[in-house]
């Protein structure tokens, strides 16, 4: 009897002791889930700001890249006419009608619009189109056909391809911008070939960009690298004073940079006057270190040197000292010893670094626009001449577009060959 009420009492604990364990178990879920409500509620008004500031008006230029609805919503019976059209020979009666009645129904800034973006597609529509809205609007009732009228105004009506272009211009969407964005266009046939007028320039400009981000990037290793490991094995005093002088550019404006090194750089500046004072330069003949390729790389180099100094510092400062110590202590020399041992450790630093100056380089304008030449201002020069000074938005989307699109593809390249835990487990 003493032995069934024991082993029931044992029965009795173990099941209470199951459900202490359930119960600390959903204890422990709800605090997990508390706290994760918690950290969400913490970071809501920074994501919320992000969003709103940052990545909202960055999605709405981007689709302006596509966006083509102001030519059918300027042109809306031309659109409907326009429909089906195969684009051969001369257009209809309705089509020419159409036409005519919207560009007397618009207004003359919205005319003006259309006329301008028809002129990316074909050079000298711009014209055609605000002269012909000009005319059409004060007819005398000049006898004849729509399409006679339109010709008496400007025999281009007559050629099949100006309407061809119309036709192209009218979608709500339209990859023009796109693919001249990367020197390609569409022919008559809707096929995709390669531009062959003044226009194609951009490729040149992305591996210029991607050129210029390289170079800058190799220079800023080959200065930072030394600087971050005498930084790191510096007595503390001495390093904080290096770290000092590494951040100390950040206090002034990068204007006020990329300026200093024009009076630097330029042909009566502090270097030509200072080797032309030594005698090794003419000083009727300066150095021309400015307005080309050796100023870009120059200002780049000293603006984004701290950019690769502190992520290489940060790894090398937990590198432990004794490893070194111990590699010698087994018979190797210094610099074998700092190959096969500091090098590798050091490496996470250096793809960061690498990484975080050439995507930063990459959108540099200012910096190229004042110390570079006509061939070295980079892709973020023309996306701001396409929104400023032109205002074709279409075309700064595009640009924009393709360097984001080029930017994610080196980086899942760069996680897929050198990811920072491929680095670790090597």
């Amino acid at each position: 009897m003493s032995s069934v009420l024991g082993s029931g009492a044992t029965m009795g604990a173990a099941a209470a002791s199951a459900d202490d364990r359930a119960a600390l178990r959903r204890d422990l879920l709800r605090l997990q889930r508390e706290s994760r409500w918690k950290a969400l509620a913490l970071i809501a008004p920074l994501f919320v700001f992000l969003l709103l500031v940052f990545v909202v008006p960055i999605a709405i230029l981007l689709t302006r890249a596509v966006d083509n609805r102001e030519v059918a919503a300027v042109l809306p019976q031309t659109a409907l006419a326009m429909k089906g059209w195969q684009g051969n020979g001369e257009p209809t009666s309705a089509q020419v009608d159409a036409l005519v009645a919207d560009l007397r129904a618009s207004p003359r800034e919205a005319v003006a619009e259309v006329a301008k973006r028809l002129n990316y597609y074909q050079s000298g529509l711009r014209s055609m189109m605000l002269k012909t809205a000009r005319e059409v609007n004060r007819d005398d009732g000049t006898p004849g056909t729509g399409l006679e009228r339109l010709k008496a105004i400007d025999e281009r009506w007559g050629d099949p391809a100006t309407w061809q272009v119309i036709q192209r211009a009218l979608p709500a969407h339209t990859d023009f911008y796109l693919l001249a964005s990367v020197d390609l266009r569409r022919d008559a046939e809707g096929t995709i070939v390669a531009a062959n007028d003044d226009s194609a320039i951009y490729r040149d400009v992305i591996v210029r960009t991607f050129a210029i981000s390289a170079a800058v990037t190799l220079i800023c290793l080959l200065l930072g690298y030394p600087l971050a490991y005498w930084i790191a094995t510096a007595p503390p005093r001495t390093a904080r004073m290096l770290l000092l002088l590494v951040l100390l550019p950040f206090w002034t404006s990068l204007l006020v940079r990329t300026t200093a090194w024009v009076v630097v750089l330029q042909g009566g500046g502090v270097i030509n006057s200072l080797l032309g004072w030594l005698g090794l330069v003419d000083p009727a003949h300066p150095l021309e270190l400015i307005h080309n390729r050796i100023g870009v790389l120059v200002a780049m180099t000293h603006i984004l040197l701290p950019f690769m100094v502190l992520p290489i510092y940060s790894v090398m400062k937990g590198i432990p000292p004794n490893y070194m110590r111990a590699a010698a202590s087994l018979g190797a020399p210094p610099l074998p010893a700092f190959v096969r041992v500091y090098l590798p450790l050091s490496l996470p630093g250096v793809s960061a670094g690498c990484l975080l100056v050439f995507i930063l380089a990459l959108g540099y304008y200012i910096t190229p626009a004042l110390v570079g030449g006509p061939q070295d201002q980079m892709l973020s020069y023309f996306i701001a001449y396409f929104a400023s000074q032109v205002t074709n938005w279409g075309m700064a989307a595009a640009l924009s577009a393709t360097l984001l699109v080029l930017v994610l593809l080196l980086y899942a390249l760069y996680h897929r060959i050198v990811g920072i835990d491929k680095l670790r487990m090597g």
